[in-house]
């Protein structure tokens, strides 16, 4: 039995109570007194039909379905609004219809690499038939969070701690799918699992971060050589232009000159370009021939 139903017969047994205690004290002491009696007869009669009411109706929320049992029997749901329930004969239970939502403690499992973690999670579900979720079941509440609680085991079990970090949302629809199937038969439906946390252990945490460690460095000296070549890439390009174009190398000799001479103090050794050397020694030759 849960909180809601105690709570519900808590309820009718203090209606009971007040109508035994007004039948007990109040009615025999005016039926004793003649004038009295004839006094309040209208007032009996019309109290007499109020404590009836009391009885005999029930209030079932907008939001709630109430479960009729006659003699023990399933009888019907009674909607939103007032309804007629005879005493002794039948009894109705209500039913909250709203979506509710089920934190699943924290559970130590093993992943399928041997690494031990802690996971939570919350499920969000709701009742679509009222009847099942309160005649299938005993306590549909508890059932689920059971049932979640060992399908979410089984599930970590399956995969590496890699997959269970990077495919968080991928494992929560697995869950929901497989807890989802098994509660349809309850009059459940679960409409979303979310993994809250996943903990490990402080010395996987550390062996994690130095791998992050050495990804990064590693990325880093990729970057760096990659940026080397390209370097080297462009230079070999560039020696090639001035190569390829006469007096390009002097040209360019020049302009560096006049980049330095910009800054006073500082003194520029004129060195004479390979062309001029080579110029003088073709002319050389020429000369001597």
């Amino acid at each position: 039995m849960n909180e809601e139903q105690m709570k519900q017969r808590m309820v009718t047994g203090i209606r009971y109570f007040v109508v035994l205690v007004f039948l007990m004290n109040v009615l025999p002491f005016i039926l004793s007194n003649n004038d009295l009696s004839t006094m309040f007869t209208p007032v009996i009669f019309l109290g007499g039909i109020v404590l009836l009411a009391i009885i005999l109706i029930r209030q079932v929320d907008q939001y709630e379905r109430g479960i009729v049992l006659t003699m023990g029997k399933y009888t019907g749901t009674r909607g939103p609004g007032w309804s007629v329930i005879i005493p002794v004969f039948q009894r109705m239970m209500k039913v909250d219809m709203r979506v509710k939502a089920v934190d699943v403690p924290d559970q130590k499992a093993i992943t399928r690499d041997n690494v031990s973690v802690t996971v939570n999670a919350v499920i969000y579900y709701r009742v679509f038939e009222a009847e099942k979720a309160l005649l299938e079941v005993e306590n549909f509440y508890y059932a689920i969070s059971q049932y979640a609680q060992t399908t979410m085991r089984n599930i970590v079990g399956e995969v590496t701690l890699d997959e269970l970090l990077q495919n968080r949302d991928k494992l929560a629809d697995r869950i929901r799918e497989i807890v989802d199937k098994e509660t349809d038969a309850w009059g459940l439906k679960v409409s979303n699992v979310e993994l809250k946390d996943v903990s490990l252990p402080p010395d996987m945490e550390r062996t994690i971060g130095k791998q992050a460690e050495a990804e990064r460095e590693r990325r880093a000296v990729i970057i760096n050589s990659e940026g080397e070549v390209a370097a080297a890439a462009n230079m070999a390009h560039a020696a090639s232009m001035l190569a390829a174009q006469p007096g390009a190398l002097h040209l360019r000799t020049l302009q560096a000159i006049n980049d330095i001479s910009s800054d006073q103090s500082n003194t520029v050794v004129f060195t004479v370009p390979l062309e001029i050397m080579k110029a003088m020694t073709g002319f050389l030759e020429k000369k001597g021939e």
